[in-house]
């Protein structure tokens, strides 16, 4: 094993491979690596639901001597997720908050610049067609991950039917939103790190259903690749403890823009409907309320019979 290699990373780049009872070692510990820091062999084998030896087999088959040694890599891992705070104070302890503002606005168009510069432009029309071609559309992005998914499945929704959000705590209850999907579907994980094993999970079996599977990730790296068959990587790194997902963000809108342009008919028509479905129903309660009398409709509902 390479000196200074990432647990979590070797974890990740095995995962495929694995048997069943050590994915699930592998789901767990990369999703909860900071409470499995603390536990034993036996007690993580008796939380997962497998021998404390299956875990010992897992710690050697990921290249330690023993689960001590696995132990000890997770320890660095969690130190390195605490030293984060400590880097973050010794960045911008002394800074003005423009100072803050500045920077951070900074490394964040830096970020963007990477993503145009290591776009696939191939991979990109690959995914409008894919997009547009599907059935259903499922979306899938969990954690800090999740507006980015909302923020696609509210754009698509808007484009063309039959696109479903999976949002869920559980692995199972993803499956079961997942249940019909086949070969004419078209399944969009997005993740970035700490990667979701759940999306991951979701991903493999859109994949074995014989879907197509975008993934929207940050590296050639990223396990999400796994099983997807076009990638649109944007770079997410760490600007302090919070993810910056600008990049990702803006990758996404260029999706939609694209898959607008491609379909106008179809846009001009939906946005029609919602906007007749707005004014018939006062969605928007504003600066554009309806009057009766000089007084607004809100009011009427509101005022008791004299």
């Amino acid at each position: 094993m390479e000196a200074g290699s990432n647990v979590l990373d070797r974890i990740r780049e095995k995962y495929e491979g694995m048997s069943k009872s050590h994915k699930k070692a592998a789901s767990y510990i990369l999703e909860n690596y900071d409470q499995a820091v603390f536990m034993t062999a036996a007690r993580l084998g008796s939380a997962l639901g497998i021998s404390e030896s299956t875990v010992v087999r897992f710690a050697a088959a990921m290249g330690y001597e023993g689960y001590p040694q696995f132990q000890k890599a997770l320890e660095e891992c969690v130190k390195t997720k605490l030293s984060s705070i400590q880097k973050m104070d010794a960045k911008y302890g002394h800074s003005t908050q423009s100072e803050i503002l500045t920077t951070v606005l900074n490394a964040d168009i830096e970020k963007i610049q990477d993503t145009i510069r290591s776009m696939d432009p191939m991979a990109f029309e690959a995914a409008v067609d894919i997009i547009l071609k599907a059935d259903h559309v499922y979306i899938m992005g969990l954690r800090s991950n999740e507006p980015l998914a909302a923020f696609l499945h509210f754009y698509l929704n808007m484009i063309r039917r039959n696109v479903i959000l999976l949002s869920t705590t559980s692995v199972s209850e993803t499956f079961e939103q997942m249940l019909r999907i086949d070969e004419k579907d078209c399944f969009i994980g997005i993740s970035f790190p700490r990667y979701s094993m759940r999306t991951l999970k979701a991903m493999e079996f859109a994949n074995d259903r014989n879907a197509k599977v975008i993934a929207v990730t940050d590296s050639a790296h990223s396990p999400m690749n796994l099983y997807s068959s076009c990638n649109l990587l944007a770079r997410s790194d760490m600007v302090s403890i919070v993810d910056s997902l600008v990049a990702p963000l803006s990758v996404i809108n260029a999706l939609v823009v694209a898959l607008c342009l491609k379909c106008p008919r179809e846009v001009k028509e939906n946005l029609e409907m919602l906007e007749q479905a707005w004014n018939n129903y006062q969605v928007y309660l504003n600066d554009e309320i309806n009057f009766i009398d000089d007084e607004p409709i809100l009011n009427y509902s509101l005022r008791k019979e004299e």
